[in-house]
């Protein structure tokens, strides 16, 4: 009885001794955290994607508190928290909210299959195994990595095979963009307006194009010759518009053959 009753004082006694060697040592060696980067850190969302470029928020705060990052990086919290950031630091906010695009239209129905791919259902791993799933090289795989890695549930595999994306929540953190290995994902300011093109087959022979997507550029160049604002080129095969001059008359739209080419603000970020 003896013996446990002096080794229970004994435990106790080399407890309180660690904790106060524990609450000394941690007051001497404490290091002090700069109150403007606890500030910041407040105004930021804490949804630690690493959109920013940073290792999450405590990342992001350390940088903007030490003026080595902008406060216009956050596209989580968006232009609420730029205002945040702005009120609290004297710097300008200039936020401009982005979201998601799809380049790509190639649908079960549209795109064919090279054959049955009986690997790993990942994108990236099909496109290791066997350069996708798909005859276009160039097109959406449709296994859904990027629906994996949403952490917003703003992305789903609709019906016809293609990732589907919810305006409404995307925050364009870039995590989809990131993952995609075919490069398909492109952020757009969600109040963009003017023509742009859902396809990234880069290829030139126009035969080629038809035979892998039915959606597909097939390089014809009308909505280039077509412009009236003369505000599109091809570069490596895919019509890129100049939005400085775009004015969303639709004409390019009208005169695609294969409907590759769409107006963001009408047919492309469409909410319920």
């Amino acid at each position: 009885m003896n013996i446990v009753l002096i080794t229970a004082i004994f435990a106790a006694l080399l407890a309180f001794i660690l904790g106060v060697a524990l609450g000394f040592f941690k007051k001497v060696f404490a290091i002090s955290e700069d109150p403007l980067k606890l500030q910041v850190r407040e105004a930021l969302p804490g949804a630690n994607c690493g959109a920013c470029g940073f290792p999450g928020c405590d990342g992001y705060a350390a940088a903007i508190a030490s003026k080595t990052a902008g406060i216009n990086s956050c596209s989580v919290g968006g232009k609420a928290v730029a205002e945040k950031l702005s009120a609290l630091l004297g710097v300008e906010a200039n936020m401009i909210p982005m979201v998601t695009v799809l380049a790509c239209q190639g649908t079960k129905e549209k795109a064919k299959l090279k054959g049955e791919y009986v690997g790993a259902k990942s994108c990236r791993a099909a496109k290791v195994a066997a350069g996708g799933s798909k005859i276009c090289p160039w097109g959406c795989i449709g296994f859904g990595d990027c629906v994996k890695v949403c952490k917003f549930g703003a992305l789903s595999i609709g019906e016809d095979g293609l990732p589907k994306i919810d305006y409404s929540k995307c925050t364009h953190c870039k995590r989809c963009i990131a993952e995609c290995p075919q490069w398909l994902l492109r952020g757009v300011p969600s109040s963009g307006k003017g023509a742009m093109t859902l396809c990234s087959n880069h290829t030139l022979a126009k035969g080629a194009v038809i035979k892998a997507c039915k959606a597909g550029c097939i390089k014809c160049e009308l909505c280039v010759k077509n412009c009236p604002e003369q505000c599109i080129v091809m570069q490596n095969g895919i019509p890129v518009v100049d939005y400085t001059r775009c004015t969303s008359c639709g004409t390019c739209v009208a005169k695609c053959p294969t409907k590759a080419i769409k107006l963001i603000e009408k047919d492309i970020i469409v909410t319920a």
